[in-house]
């Protein structure tokens, strides 16, 4: 989504926003993406810590109810919108709740980086689908053997866990194309706001229903605060700024290295070591995610 700000007048350059965007502009693009790439992965290592208190349920209510709280007083988005701008907003908030549903119980079984690695398969089929060329088939292929090689690396590997990454993957996928249409019918961050606060209702009766008053202790409220913040606000305001500066190709190319540093983040912040063969599978998703992205701007 590349949304532009539409609002003018004296006071904007001293709104909250406007100084974020000022502060956002000093930054390089390409650290924008790596930044946010980097937020993300240790966000979700600290969602991991707090699944021993209240679930994976709990931990994607805590998320989403709290970055949609902060991105509904950032934006202040209006409701009122015509049928088929509500109907984007309502499906790109289903597929977000879902998403992460998905991801936080494949989280819970797997580790960090196999977890993320299986997801991006899914923005990986979004760019290949409908490509006739062979090098795209190349990469296809590519990312085939680095699934073949995560499932084979290690014999004790959660299957359960692995098909709810592949669910987050097909969410992550759908979540591709209908942002795309949540831009051209919104704009600034009102339809992120609104989606996200509809992704919230998805998964916070999941969170209460199986966690119940944990969720409310001092702690886990402020733990669930930096996940929403290091998971959500951050890098999709990050990601948001980087594509107003830079290509959409090279936006892609950058986002190829999520898999290898959610690898990297769970060795060091969880401990959890992948064999030499899975540190093989990444580098293979990593390189086909490298280049569909770049073969799709040859296309263009």
């Amino acid at each position: 989504m590349n949304v532009g700000r539409t609002e003018r007048g004296p006071s904007s350059r001293f709104s909250p926003t406007a100084r974020v965007g000022q502060a956002f502009g000093a930054i390089p693009p390409t650290a924008l993406v790596l930044l946010g790439i980097v937020s993300v992965q240790v966000g979700s290592a600290l969602a991991k810590h707090l699944f021993s208190e209240v679930g994976s349920f709990g931990t994607v209510a805590l998320r989403l109810f709290f970055a949609a709280t902060v991105l509904m007083l950032l934006w202040r988005p209006s409701l009122r919108m015509n049928r088929r701008t509500w109907t984007v907003v309502l499906g790109y908030g289903v597929t977000l709740g879902l998403m992460n549903l998905c991801f936080y119980l494949a989280l819970a079984r797997i580790p960090l980086g196999i977890a993320v690695t299986t997801e991006f398969l899914g923005p990986l089929v979004v760019a290949l689908a409908g490509s006739r060329r062979w090098l795209d088939a190349f990469w296809a292929v590519l990312a085939a053997g680095g699934v073949v090689l995560l499932m084979e690396g290690r014999g004790d590997l959660d299957v359960v866990g692995f098909l709810f990454a592949l669910a987050a993957g097909t969410c992550w996928g759908l979540y591709i194309l209908v942002g795309a249409a949540l831009g051209r019918h919104t704009t600034e961050g009102n339809g992120l706001a609104l989606g996200m606060a509809v992704a919230a209702l998805v998964a916070v009766p999941f969170g209460v229903a199986d966690s119940g008053a944990a969720l409310i202790q001092p702690w886990v409220l402020f733990a669930g605060l930096g996940v929403a913040l290091l998971s959500s606000v951050i890098p999709y305001s990050l990601d948001l700024e980087a594509l107003r500066r830079i290509p959409p190709r090279v936006f892609g190319i950058l986002m190829s290295l999520e898999p290898a540093m959610a690898a990297l983040i769970g060795l060091v912040v969880l401990q959890e070591s992948l064999r030499p063969s899975q540190w093989i599978a990444v580098l293979c998703v990593v390189a086909a995610s490298a280049g569909a992205a770049r073969g799709n701007h040859t296309d263009e």
